[in-house]
């Protein structure tokens, strides 16, 4: 069967990559292996510079020596406070190897939070970015009495600053030289001591419900997990990988950072969160793993990009993505493309869709994953339809990331495929929820017994707290959360992220709420994407002053309404949207209604926005 694309390269490996027992014996093994080989890029002002494992080994080395300078004794926390970038990886591997357990604060979060996560963790050591972090941590030292030193990675600013709790990255790795000169062996003493059983990250959920949980992941489920990762995923040292996502989030900390140890594929950091379509463009990623947030905005950037172009450009794009769509429906059924349509595929790929992936930035790219949300179906089968595979994998914190994903040689659009080898996935034949059994299950919440024993039962199986199906294949399908499910007040139970994922296929929306339990009909609350609603403002002589105004224009109303009418098409009466509200408000991930993953909160937006949900209502 010809599938248009090399399924060699994507099938995954399954012999052991690189030795270690622990994340620091697998690291330090790499370093000794792979040397003079790059690892890690990332760009400073304006150019890309290189570290090699041996350089990196040096740094994790000399930051490493200098925690055990300032006192940071085995077994006690460190936490990281920074924006995703190589220093976040140099502190986090220095921590593990220095017997540390090693946690991740988002730099979205406010001083209270970074006090909560600070005090649940018992850290002793805070590193931070900058001086805009630096502030929160000083704000609330004083309820820390634990804390010994918070270390600044950029000191920009602060040159001035003098403080004897507060040392740069640099000062400590010149301690930490120093410690080495008269202490050789003491950081190989720390690494030969550490156990897979002991703790070494925690994961902090979070807190949609309440205050963020710590999940705690011990060395052997982290490194059974990520050596599982190459039995569902192909990734070798010659693959090229983008790291943007949060750090402090198990999806990048596993499936960048580790899975990249582990199998050398190099790490490319992005200069920014808004630079990401650049930086896409300029490291032209050979493996790209992102959350739907991202494909979406690549794909709405396309459509917009279209509408600018010539009547030729936009009959040829037709063509070439009818092409590619004929063959995606071949390949969907598991059937061989015919010869002639494959002929015709060549020549689209050519003369229209290479250029559209060239000007995403996945020209290179073998395949795409997407998870950490639900994703369109229909946005799976267009990357497929410009000659890129898009592999859906699901899992959670709890479960040290991936637990399903979809094959190669089988894609399903709308399914998260089936259980991963490392790990055994049912449903609970009551409720319909996913189970989740096995070594890569975390060890439970810090300091919260009960929640633990809540969410994993006495014969090991994780309840998820997401309702699925299961095929005749085994492939899983999500179809809502538990406690988001609908059920309207004529009593019919309605999946709102089937409703939510087709609205947010619009280029002009971002995020969609849809509410109606207990109600008579659905209503939604809706995030517009800014940049496309702005630009289709512009194009049509819209008149707005602010991000308000260009929520509330009538011509923006109807806008959206048209893309509810289209979406409302595809549905029975009875799971049709009837009215619908705009945020009139920019969020950002530092509003309480995002996720630091920059997901909207379903219960904190129906509780926030209560007036506006009753007023579509009367």
């Amino acid at each position: 069967m010809s599938y248009l694309w090399d399924l060699s390269a994507i099938r995954p490996q399954t012999e052991v990559v690189m030795p270690g027992d622990t994340i620091p014996a697998i690291f330090w093994n790499a370093v000794q292996q792979r040397g003079p080989d790059i690892w890690l890029r990332q760009k400073e002002f304006g150019i890309w510079r290189s570290w090699t494992w041996t350089q990196v080994g040096q740094a994790v080395r000399e930051i490493g020596h200098g925690l055990l300078a300032i006192g940071f004794d085995a077994r006690e926390t460190a936490s990281i406070l920074s924006n995703t970038n190589v220093e976040w990886v140099l502190c986090d591997i220095a921590v593990l190897s220095a017997n540390g357990v090693s946690n991740g604060i988002y730099p979205t979060d406010a001083a209270e939070q970074v006090q909560f996560l600070s005090e649940d963790s018992g850290t002793t050591v805070l590193f931070v970015e900058d001086d805009e972090q630096l502030d929160k941590a000083l704000e609330v030292r004083e309820h820390l009495p634990r804390l010994k030193k918070i270390v600044v990675f950029d000191m920009d600013g602060l040159r001035d600053f003098h403080d004897p709790m507060v040392i740069s990255l640099d000062a400590l790795r010149e301690l930490g030289r120093q410690h080495l000169a008269q202490h050789p062996q003491a950081l190989a003493q720390r690494v030969a001591a550490v156990k897979p059983a002991d703790l070494a990250i925690l994961v902090y959920t979070s807190g949609t419900t309440g205050k963020p949980k710590g999940a705690m992941h011990a060395h052997q489920g982290l490194v059974y997990t990520v050596r599982g990762y190459n039995t569902l995923i192909a990734r070798d040292q010659h693959d090229e990988c983008m790291c943007f996502l949060p750090l402090c989030h198990i999806a990048e900390r596993m499936g960048g950072e580790y899975f990249s140890l582990y199998t050398g594929a190099r790490l490319n950091f992005v200069e920014n969160p808004e630079t990401v379509p650049e930086n896409v463009r300029e490291i032209a990623p050979t493996v790209f793993t992102a959350v739907p947030r991202v494909w979406e905005k690549f794909y709405s950037g396309v459509m917009i990009a279209l509408k600018e172009a010539s009547k030729l450009q936009q009959a040829a794009y037709a063509w070439a993505i009818g092409v590619g769509q004929r063959v995606a429906d071949h390949v969907l059924k598991g059937e061989a493309v015919p010869g002639s349509l494959q002929w015709q595929f060549r020549a689209a790929r050519l003369l229209v869709l290479d250029n559209v992936r060239k000007l995403i930035g996945i020209h290179r790219a073998r395949f795409l994953v997407t998870g950490a949300a639900p994703i369109s179906p229909e946005l799976v089968r267009w990357y497929l339809a410009l000659g890129v595979p898009m592999l859906e994998v699901w899992g959670m914190t709890e479960t040290c990331g991936a637990s399903t994903g979809i094959p190669a040689e089988r894609i399903k659009p709308g399914s998260i495929g089936p259980a991963a080898q490392y790990n055994e996935v049912k449903l609970d034949p009551q409720t319909g929820e996913i189970l989740v059994r096995g070594p890569n299950v975390f060890m439970g919440y810090l300091n919260l017994p009960e929640k633990t024993a809540e969410t994993i039962d006495k014969d090991g199986w994780l309840h998820t707290g997401d309702v699925g199906v299961v095929d005749e294949e085994g492939f899983f399908r999500i179809t809502d959360r538990m406690k988001d499910i609908i059920i309207t007040a004529g009593g019919k139970n309605i999946t709102p992220s089937e409703l939510e994922n087709e609205l947010k296929f619009s280029p002009y929306i971002t995020d969609a709420v849809v509410i109606g339990d207990k109600r008579a009909y659905l209503t939604v609350i809706i995030m517009i994407d800014q940049e496309n609603v702005e630009k289709f403002a512009q194009d049509n002589d819209v008149p707005f002053s602010n991000y308000a105004s260009l929520t509330r224009s009538p011509e923006v109303q109807q806008l959206i309404q048209d893309v509810i009418d289209a979406t409302n098409r595809k549905f029975a009466r009875v799971e049709q949207i009837k009215k619908f509200w705009l945020l009139d408000t920019q969020l950002t991930a530092e509003d309480e209604e995002l996720t630091p993953t920059m997901k909207l909160k379903r219960k904190l937006v129906q509780q926030k926005y209560a007036e506006q949900i009753e007023a579509m209502y009367r």
